[in-house]
């Protein structure tokens, strides 16, 4: 997905219809779409011509765009889990897993990445009514080696804001709720972590449109995904303009909630309460 958004705004740089790409490859128009839409896998050869064709003459510019034609045609480790998961899923996994930066608000629940086991089996069980527990555990399982990279040694920033009202809704019993609170206090003070509360007392926000997280990489020349799931399917947004709202939008939600400190004696008073 990454790869063929760069190829879109290469082609597009250069005033090429997706008639003439396809032309340049021994390919339909049709084909050029999947490509830059990310739906379908890549041959070498092919990103070698398209690169030719935009004028794309940089040796390291090349290496790395044919790098990550490489990258992209290697199955991740979440496909073993792909059977569990709704089809848009794994594309987030995978770019959740090459973002250096995840900035994201969450109003229904915690957010995965933050999850305890117990509080992910809870949720996990009341979006998969009628699942076997052996689906359940392997969706439970999935949520905790996504974790993994938030602690590793290469773990991105994650900029969190919560609603007060993911932390009041009950997914378990008391003593999961306790622990879920009690984990946020301790991984808030991770030093790639800042986590916000977003109260009630505050009122109206600018997270009016629901929940979302922006990916953002270490290439620099990659542009920033918006994800925006939905109840059938996700958005992936990657348009400047479009992401350029959600940024504006987040950066107000940050601002008009109380800071990682304060937050975290939010947190306290809610764990005192439960």
């Amino acid at each position: 997905m990454l790869l063929g958004s760069q190829l879109r705004r290469l082609r597009e740089a250069r005033g090429i219809t997706r008639e003439a790409a396809g032309y340049s490859i021994r390919a339909s128009e049709s084909k050029i779409s999947r490509m830059e839409l990310g739906r379908v896998s890549f041959k070498t050869r092919d990103v070698e011509d398209l690169l030719t064709l935009y004028g794309i003459t940089d040796e390291q510019e090349r290496a790395s765009l044919l790098s990550l034609a490489r990258e992209a045609n290697v199955a991740g480790w979440w496909h073993s889990y792909s059977d569990v998961l709704p089809s848009w899923f794994p594309t987030y996994v995978g770019l959740e897993g090459a973002a250096s930066l995840i900035r994201a608000y969450e109003v229904q629940f915690v957010h995965g990445l933050l999850q305890t086991e117990a509080y992910a089996r809870a949720v996990v069980r009341r979006g998969m009514k009628g699942a076997s527990a052996a689906d359940v555990e392997k969706r439970v399982a999935l949520r905790l080696e996504r974790q993994k990279y938030l602690v590793s040694e290469n773990a991105p920033e994650f900029h969190i804001v919560l609603d007060e009202a993911a932390l009041r809704r009950p997914y378990g019993d008391r003593e999961v709720m306790r622990g879920q609170l009690q984990h946020l206090i301790d991984i808030s003070q991770r030093p790639n972590v800042r986590l916000q509360v977003m109260p009630f007392s505050l009122g109206g926000h600018s997270g009016e449109s629901g929940a979302f997280t922006i990916l953002s990489f270490p290439e620099s020349d990659l542009s920033d995904v918006v994800y925006l799931e939905q109840l059938t399917s996700a958005l992936y947004l990657d348009k400047h303009e479009d992401v350029a709202q959600y940024e504006g939008a987040l950066k107000e939600l940050q601002q008009d909630s109380p800071g990682p400190d304060e937050s975290r004696d939010l947190l306290r008073g809610l764990l005192q309460l439960s």
